[in-house]
């Protein structure tokens, strides 16, 4: 533990006898907690949370599907969010739980690399489906007399496809980046998962360049999508404003209300988390903070849809009556 609290230089220059000049072939996760008495209750906590999220977003999943009332544009990208949101997930709390199980820390260099990417790859495309999901409420209450010939199938379509090619790109660069990064042996990291962040705080450079790569990746990955929600949600305020019934503007409001609730969540947890790291002296804290958007706001989404939108709620019933 006491490597965590030197620089990479200090790191790197202790490592550079004939012995340690092999570059790291594993990392070691140090995870929530090293009290052992909590790893069953962190195990099970996990797991709960793990196994609402993914039933939680199947549900989701399977009750668009089976409802042709739900065959809308705004249910399809939702779905293709539950999907993103079982991806991101399933990155790392399944590899967290082994390793309380098998009370291993070890991750491979190899399998490090692959968790990162995989996050970065469902973490970029949950951005960019709330993006799109915004702009398809801009459409619906700016411009609906015109909805369904702007929001068509293809287009639909298309809008999902390119966000996961440029999350494929976006993870593959960042993937690109860190392998150019050099570690040497006996590389911990404070995390319960290979984070970005931390990979960049451990490789052997200076701090200020690790802080740019951090900013960089902040803006990348949370700014140009937030940007376009911003700019999505400053159209669908100004239209409801010009409604002259207090009814209209309610109703018109109301269908916006669940995705405004994810995407504070979302970009509330997710961009508090980055940007404290990069210049909080206490990882493990950050850590625990990182649960929150890692794990809680998959794990919340399908309620906050459930539960604030009333055609969701009526096809469940539907679905689970024809299931009875």
């Amino acid at each position: 533990m006491h490597q965590l609290s030197r620089s990479p230089a200090q790191r790197c220059l202790s490592h550079m006898g004939p012995k340690n000049l092999t570059r790291v072939s594993e990392f070691l996760l140090m995870g929530l907690s090293d009290d052992l008495e909590l790893q069953p209750l962190l195990f099970g906590l996990f797991l709960s949370m793990y196994l609402v999220t993914v039933l939680g977003n199947l549900l989701i999943i399977l009750t668009i599907s089976s409802d042709s009332h739900l065959h809308t544009p705004m249910y399809f990208f939702l779905s293709n969010l539950s999907v993103a949101d079982i991806g991101f997930t399933s990155t790392t709390i399944p590899k967290m739980m082994v390793d309380i199980h098998t009370h291993s820390r070890v991750i491979s260099y190899v399998g490090c690399l692959t968790q990162m990417s995989f996050f970065t790859l469902f973490g970029c495309l949950d951005s960019l489906l709330l993006n799109v999901m915004a702009y398809d409420r801009f459409v619906a209450i700016c411009r609906p007399l015109h909805y369904l010939v702007i929001m068509n199938p293809c287009l639909c379509g298309l809008l999902v496809l390119v966000s996961f090619f440029i999350s494929l790109l976006y993870s593959h660069l960042h993937s690109l980046i860190v392998s150019q990064l050099t570690f040497f042996m006996d590389v911990e990291i404070p995390h319960f998962f290979c984070d970005p962040s931390q990979l960049f705080n451990l490789a052997c450079f200076e701090i200020p360049i690790s802080n740019i790569l951090m900013y960089f990746i902040a803006a990348i990955f949370g700014g140009v999508p937030l940007t376009g929600i911003l700019f999505s949600y400053y159209k669908i305020v100004s239209s409801i404003l010009r409604v002259p019934s207090a009814g209209g503007k309610y109703k018109a409001f109301s269908t916006c209300g669940s995705h405004l609730s994810v995407v504070c969540l979302f970009y509330g947890t997710g961009l508090g988390v980055y940007l404290s790291s990069a210049v909080s002296h206490s990882p493990r804290k950050d850590s625990v903070a990182s649960v929150i958007y890692t794990v809680v706001t998959p794990m919340l989404n399908p309620f906050i849809y459930s539960l604030r939108n009333r055609d969701i709620k009526t096809a469940m019933q539907r679905l689970l009556r024809r299931t009875v």
